[in-house]
């Protein structure tokens, strides 16, 4: 007999259906087991005339999602079988299936993304209906730190956000903070991290707007919206050879520091995020954008980054990785290009079909 919690607590109040992550000290980071259950439980609430609203919060104080378990793809990538990867393409192709889901979900879908939220976090509640940030939310899509590339929807957020502030974000996999995530087209409401339970409880008998707008205040300033001047001008540059030439040129200290932390990343996750961020801006739809991600994603599962990354950042954490290729001038357009087509055979997300 097991005593153990689910990783997804589902529960009703009212006319709200509250979905809340329930691995607190996994900073709830999320496996294919919670995909399948949200999945599920969306689609039955969808068809039921009782739930008028939908949420989605995390357990414990951290935060909302740290992202997908990366410790489970790094076995999985390295397992050294015949179906190695294997696990991990599925994983994702319910993850970003359950993220368009919740992008067309018919009824409001409001995300409280306090805390931490991160990757696959964002993808669970940056394409909600309303979206609620704190004082202590940290947002980022920080792919480029492990080998990867932005997922999740991540690169038509990033893609959409003003001028060239997508652009940074994704290359530095830099941390928003809640004027910044609604600067940016991540967030859309503020409100006070202990208003929360009162917001849930007013969900459970109120219009989610307005019962989002009773509790949301002033969003307190970013810092992105500043830097636009010199974000701008390095981040507009062809590649990221001539964004970091940029970078090292200006003056401000923050761009010194861009610089810094992009000498750190992987050189193929660089160009193939600069490539794919803006791929995403001449897509028609977040669909469309998923689907390039999956191939992208299956892609990168077997390049040695991403399984080096997640080993130096989370398995061994010695925050050395020795990235192949180690410059930039060895990753060409040819290597790019392979990635963002992804493998020759498998299927795809099939979003056009019924889900």
């Amino acid at each position: 007999m097991t005593t153990e919690e689910p990783e997804v607590l589902t529960s009703r109040a009212g006319r709200l259906g509250l979905l809340t992550l329930n691995r607190p000290r996994a900073l709830n980071a999320l496996n294919h087991p919670m995909v399948r259950v949200l999945t599920a439980t969306l689609r039955a609430w969808a068809a039921d005339p009782d739930v008028a609203t939908v949420a989605i919060a995390g357990a414990g104080e951290r935060g909302l999602c740290a992202g997908g378990d990366i410790r489970a793809i790094h076995a999985d990538a390295t397992s050294g079988t015949a179906d190695a990867g294997a696990a991990s393409a599925a994983f994702w192709r319910d993850e970003y299936r359950l993220n368009a889901l919740i992008a067309r979900f018919p009824k409001p879908y409001v995300a409280l993304m306090d805390g931490i939220v991160m990757g696959g976090g964002v993808g669970l509640s940056a394409h909600g209906t309303l979206r609620v940030v704190t004082e202590r939310s940290r947002v980022a899509m920080p792919e480029t730190g492990i080998g990867f590339a932005p997922d999740v929807g991540g690169t038509w957020l990033l893609a959409r956000a003003p001028g060239e502030l997508g652009t940074h974000l994704a290359l530095t996999g830099g941390e928003m903070t809640a004027g910044d995530a609604v600067h940016c087209g991540f967030a859309d409401h503020f409100a006070e991290a202990h208003a929360l339970p009162a917001l849930l409880a007013d969900l459970a008998h109120t219009p989610a707007a307005e019962a989002v707008a009773a509790h949301a205040g002033p969003v307190p300033p970013g810092e992105l919206a500043a830097a636009r001047p010199w974000i701008d001008a390095c981040y507009a540059a062809d590649t990221v050879e001539e964004i970091l030439a940029r970078l090292a040129a200006r003056p401000e200290p923050a761009a010194q520091r861009a610089a810094a932390t992009l000498a750190t990343r992987s050189p193929t996750s660089l160009k193939v995020t600069l490539a794919a961020v803006r791929r995403a801006r001449r897509l028609g739809g977040l669909e469309e954008a998923l689907e390039g991600e999956y191939r992208t994603s299956r892609a990168l599962l077997a390049s040695p980054d991403l399984a080096e990354g997640v080993r130096a950042q989370v398995v061994d954490k010695d925050r050395n990785p020795r990235w192949r290729p180690a410059t930039l001038a060895e990753v060409g357009a040819a290597d790019v290009a392979r990635y963002l087509a992804g493998p020759e055979h498998g299927e795809g997300l099939g979003l056009t079909d019924s889900q």
